[in-house]
C-alpha cells in the first residue's frame, strides 16, 4: 500500500466505482437493502449491496443492448414450451366490463356529493383510483392485442376502457408504449424515460415528493413533448369516443361523476399504493445497473399482474394470466434477478433514499445519435475538441 507525504496511507480511488469519498462506498454509510434475491446466487445473495451508488448527477448511460431480447432467445432454446403460454386472453375483456361498469356506477351515485366531502374523496381515492389504475393497465394489455385475436377489436376495447379514465389516451399509448418495448432505454425514444430537464429540477427529496404525487402528468405530458405522434383515424375515433362520453355523463347527471372520474385517474397515477409500479418497473436500485425489476405480491390481484414485469418484456405475447406460468417455467432465470417485495414502500424508499432518485435511469443512444457521434469521430471533430482542451 502506498503512503501520501503526509504519512497516511494513500487510498486508491480507482477501486471504488466512482464515489468520491470513502463513506460513499461503505456499506454501514448506505440505506439497507432495497430488493431482494428470491433465490440468492453466489453472484447475488439478495441482502448485500454488490455495487457501489449511482452518480446522482447523471443517468446511467450505457452501451449494451436492452437485455430482454437475449434472455427471450435463452428461454426459448431452454423451454421451447414458452410459446403454449402465448395468444389472447378472453377474460380480459369481463374484467374490463365489470370495472368500466363500477366506476360508472360509482360516478353516477356520488352525483349529489360535494367532491371535498370526505366521502367524495375516500371513494375517489379507494374505489376510483383502483378501479382506474386497473383501466390503465387493462388498456396496457389491450395495447399488446392480447385480449381478442384481432387488432380492430382490440383497439375498440381498449378505446371503451378509457372512458371511465375521463381523457382520451388509449390510442397515443399505444404508440408510446410499442416504442417502449421495442428501444428501451433509448433516449428520445423511449418516453418511458425522464427528461434532462426532470434531472435538473427534481433531483431532490421536494422534488420527488412532487414527480410521486404527479406522476401520471409527467407521463401524460412528456411524450408529446419529447416524440409527437402524428394523429391517425383512430386517435381521432378515442377523442370523438372520450368527449361524446364525457358530454353525455355531464348532461345526463351534472359535473360530479366526470369529477369524480378525473379524480379517480389522478389518484391512480398518485401516491397510491398500486402506482408504485410506475416507479418499480425500470428505475435502478442498489447500485445495479438491472433495468427491470420484477414484484410478485399481492398487489398483481389488482393490476393484471403487470409486476411480473421482466417477465412482461421478455415474453410481450404472453397475457397477464400466464404471466406466473412463465415465471413458474423459468425459475432459474426469473428468481434469480433482484425483484421488489412491495410497490407501496418503492414510493417510500424512491422519496427518501439519496441512492434513488430522477437520474436513477439506465439510458442508450439511438441509432440517429450514435451515428451522429461515429461521423463526428471520423471527421476528427472530437479530435480537434480535445486538442482544444
Amino acid at each position: 500500500m502506498s503512503v501520501s507525504a503526509a504519512g497516511t496511507p494513500a487510498v486508491d480511488f480507482s477501486l471504488f466505482g466512482g464515489a468520491e469519498s470513502l463513506s460513499e462506498g461503505k456499506k454501514s454509510s448506505r440505506a439497507p437493502r432495497r430488493t431482494t434475491v428470491l433465490v440468492p446466487t453466489k453472484q447475488d445473495n439478495g441482502k448485500e449491496h454488490i455495487a457501489p451508488p449511482q452518480n446522482p448527477a447523471d443517468f446511467l448511460w450505457i452501451m449494451t443492448e436492452e437485455p430482454h431480447r437475449t434472455r427471450r432467445m435463452q428461454i426459448l432454446k431452454a423451454h421451447p414450451e414458452v410459446t403454449k403460454l402465448m395468444g389472447h386472453e378472453p377474460l380480459t375483456k369481463y374484467v374490463v366490463l365489470g370495472v368500466v361498469a363500477l366506476q360508472l356506477l360509482c360516478a353516477i351515485a356520488l352525483r349529489h356529493t360535494r367532491p371535498f366531502s370526505p366521502l367524495f374523496l375516500v371513494c375517489a381515492y379507494v374505489i376510483g383510483g383502483t378501479a382506474n389504475h386497473n383501466l390503465f393497465l387493462a388498456i396496457h394489455e389491450i395495447t399488446h392485442n392480447l385480449a381478442f385475436k384481432r387488432i380492430v377489436p382490440n383497439k375498440l376495447l381498449a378505446i371503451f376502457a378509457n372512458l371511465p379514465i375521463g381523457i382520451p389516451y388509449s390510442v397515443m399509448f399505444k404508440g408510446y408504449h410499442l416504442e417502449h418495448h421495442k428501444f428501451l432505454g433509448q433516449d428520445t425514444i423511449d418516453t418511458d424515460l425522464p427528461t434532462h430537464f426532470e434531472l435538473l429540477f427534481l433531483n431532490n427529496v421536494l422534488g420527488k415528493v412532487f414527480f410521486a404525487t404527479f406522476q401520471i402528468l409527467f407521463y401524460a405530458l412528456r411524450p408529446g413533448i419529447v416524440r409527437a405522434q402524428r394523429l391517425g383515424p383512430w386517435h381521432f375515433l378515442n377523442f370523438l369516443a372520450q368527449f361524446s362520453f364525457d358530454y353525455l355523463l355531464v348532461s345526463a347527471f351534472g359535473w360530479r361523476p366526470l369529477v369524480y372520474l378525473i379524480m379517480s385517474s389522478f389518484f391512480a397515477g398518485s401516491l397510491h399504493p398500486c402506482a408504485g409500479h410506475f416507479i418499480a418497473e425500470h428505475y435502478l436500485w442498489d447500485g445495479l445497473a438491472q433495468e427491470t425489476y420484477s414484484y410478485y405480491g399481492p398487489l398483481n390481484v389488482l393490476a393484471y399482474n403487470v409486476g411480473y414485469h421482466n417477465e412482461h418484456h421478455d415474453f410481450p405475447s404472453v397475457p397477464w394470466t400466464r404471466l406466473p406460468a412463465l415465471r413458474k417455467l423459468a425459475p432459474e432465470v426469473y428468481d434469480t434477478l433482484p425483484s421488489h417485495t412491495s410497490w407501496p414502500m418503492v414510493i417510500v424508499n424512491f422519496i427518501r433514499d439519496k441512492e434513488v432518485g430522477i437520474f436513477a435511469r439506465a439510458k442508450r443512444l439511438s441509432k440517429v445519435a450514435r451515428a451522429v457521434a461515429a461521423a463526428k469521430h471520423e471527421d476528427g471533430s472530437d479530435l480537434e475538441s480535445d486538442k482544444s482542451e
